[in-house]
């Protein structure tokens, strides 16, 4: 059954099934301030109108819930501080960004104060409750927006992340959370907390909607290098603590049980020492690098009387660091510098690390005996994330003991769409239909890697032969951190031939005389393109090719002399069709030869295919 706020059909029946949702739930600590019926009825008929009209909006009629440390043009800002409170202008670039592909802003939520906390109760607009069991803590600093997201009040939801604020709360209340490469998302018009560190984060319910809403916000900030990889290796290599301070023994049991899912995914785990970057952890509040949030708003703190109603814990903290000595702050830098390349040295070989996302579950009785302790213990294994540049996905896992428990993959600056892709072995709740306002069809975007949606360039290469997706020479391609990018067919202009090559493979050259031939698409980044053509052995070339739909991409030929002594399979007109045993049925849909029905191959040609295809295995 649908959550509020997933009503089919149009942005306007959204938003009404929202605001009915946001009344069933009583939970005001949520927000601070929910935007009016009339004016989001009025934006939500303009979406409608909009795609009436042909537009193309992927988040059309999402309901957006937006930290209060972000700028929404025209409701106060106040990173959970009224005497702070200022009057945007203009959204933040996130927002803007995501408005602009059809996303409706509900309202904006509560927060730990200057988003300066992982429990989600240092506000004085009230504790955030966590969603299930009230008793509880919502985890935080986006305490609200992880809430809003949980309870299906909103679809998408912006947070913020320097120190574990986009993930903690993400894996409390079992949701996911994205936080990207520091920079892929611009923190134009975010309240810093640690600028250096801060990060503009998204939360859904399932990693797809998460990955689309991540793809429409990001880019135009942090340019993506020439060799970002848009997936895993089939078989990727993922790093574990060896050691798992902090957890109860039914969590560490409830960490073993998902390294064992990986594995049994095929994925390669292996345990790594884990000290270094608890080192580098500790060094974000109990080190100089706290230095950062007297810098974010430690003026407005030290001038500030009790009206302004700064929570004590938070207060503390920020006045604290003030005296923080510059010599002190530069040596903690460099310190951390340090410990970042032992911990990469650590990684190497590794696609990703497999961490949990939060160590244990607080009481709000707990957090208001020993707010300090427990909310350092809540950063464990996040604290860490940001300091070293990387990057890193929460999903949910399982239940212990009534606890929701979440883990988080991480990887190295840019590595966003490999992390996603590991995280999908382990989260796999599926977008449901009714998400989508345009009704059951998904946007061309949803399961496509968000850094391609956001600005990463990829050259699309084509191949019809041992380079298709589980074939033999497909690890080649996705060692390169390729992503299949699915089916296609090429223009009919090329013949093909069968090489005496070890795998077997198809040769491929244009004639006057030729068909359509079935292929498939990778994409690869500029660099990985370039190392893949560097290593192309003889006879094989690569060049334009013409698809069906008169689009271009890379593609696979081969020279003349192997063209004029292969084996002739174009009637196929697909390479694994010529392989396989079934040689005289028809090929469904096949548009290769003239009157639609396939030939026999030769008794020597389809021994010698199967005997190399074997050996090439």
């Amino acid at each position: 059954m649908s959550k509020p706020g997933r009503a089919t059909g149009t942005a306007t029946e959204r938003v009404r099934a929202a605001l009915a949702a946001v009344k069933s739930v009583d939970r005001p600590e949520i927000w601070i301030m929910l935007r009016s019926e009339d004016e989001l009825l009025v934006e939500a008929a303009g979406i409608d109108a909009a795609l009436a009209g042909g537009s193309h909006l992927p988040l059309a009629g999402f309901l957006l819930a937006v930290k209060n440390n972000v700028d929404v043009a025209g409701i106060p800002t106040t990173a959970a501080c009224p005497g702070f409170a200022y009057v945007p202008k203009q959204d933040a670039a996130a927002v803007a960004r995501l408005r602009s592909a059809g996303a409706i802003v509900l309202g904006v939520t509560n927060l730990d104060q200057f988003a300066t906390g992982l429990v989600g109760t240092r506000s004085p607009y009230g504790a955030v409750r966590d969603s299930r069991r009230p008793e509880r803590i919502s985890g935080g600093s986006s305490s609200g927006s992880a809430v809003a997201v949980a309870l299906g009040l909103a679809d998408i939801a912006i947070g913020t992340d320097t120190a574990g604020s986009g993930r903690v709360p993400a894996g409390l209340q079992g949701i996911v959370g994205i936080k990207a490469t520091l920079g892929a998302v611009s923190t134009s018009g975010v309240v810093p907390a640690c600028r250096s560190w801060d990060a503009v984060t998204v939360f859904a319910r399932e990693l797809t909607t998460a990955e689309l809403a991540m793809g429409v916000m990001a880019g135009d900030a942090r340019p993506w290098p020439a060799n970002v990889r848009f997936g895993a290796p089939a078989r990727p290599r993922v790093a574990y603590p060896a050691v798992l301070p902090e957890l109860p023994p039914a969590w560490a049991e409830a960490f073993g049980r998902q390294v064992a899912r990986l594995q049994a995914a095929g994925v390669q785990t292996t345990p790594i020492e884990f000290d270094v970057f608890l080192q580098a952890a500790r060094l974000l509040y109990d080190g100089g690098l706290v230095a950062e949030r007297y810098a974010a708003v430690g003026d407005f703190i030290k001038n500030s009387g009790s009206e302004a109603n700064l929570d004590p814990t938070v207060a503390g903290i920020i006045r604290a660091a003030g005296d923080v000595p510059a010599h002190r702050y530069v040596a903690d830098v460099a310190r951390l510098e340090k410990l970042r390349e032992e911990a990469m040295a650590g990684l190497a070989g590794f696609d990703a690390l497999l961490v949990p996302t939060a160590p244990f579950h607080p009481t709000l009785a707990e957090v208001a005996t020993d707010p300090v302790t427990v909310n350092s213990r809540m950063g464990t294994y996040t604290n860490f994330c940001n300091l070293f540049d990387l990057c890193a996905v929460a999903v949910p896992a399982e239940e212990v003991e009534g606890n929701q428990f979440g883990v988080t993959v991480v990887g190295r600056a840019f590595d966003d769409a490999v992390v996603a892709d590991i995280a999908r072995r382990i989260e796999t709740t599926p977008a449901p239909p009714e998400l989508f306002a345009s009704g059951a069809t998904a946007p061309a975007e949803a399961g496509t890697p968000w850094p391609l949606q956001a600005g990463a360039f990829a050259v699309p290469l084509v191949v019809v032969g041992a380079h298709r997706q589980g074939q033999p020479l497909a690890p080649e391609l996705e060692n390169l951190g390729a992503y299949w990018d699915g089916p296609v067919r090429t223009a009919a202009r090329y013949r093909m031939v069968a090489l005496s090559t070890e795998p077997p493979k198809p040769g491929v050259y244009r004639s006057e005389n030729g068909a359509e031939l079935v292929a498939e698409r990778w994409l690869l980044s500029e660099a990985a393109m370039g190392r893949f053509l560097a290593a192309l052995p003889e006879p094989m070339l690569l060049g334009s090719t013409l698809l069906d739909d008169g689009s271009t991409a890379v593609g696979f030929a081969c020279d003349a002399v192997a063209a004029s002594t292969g084996t002739d399979i174009t009637r196929f007109g697909d390479w694994l069709a010529a392989i396989s045993d079934s040689f005289a049925e028809p090929v469904p849909g096949s548009r290769s030869d003239p009157d639609h029905r396939r030939q026999g191959a030769p008794k020597s040609l389809r021994e010698s295919l199967l005997t190399g295809f074997t050996r090439g295995l």
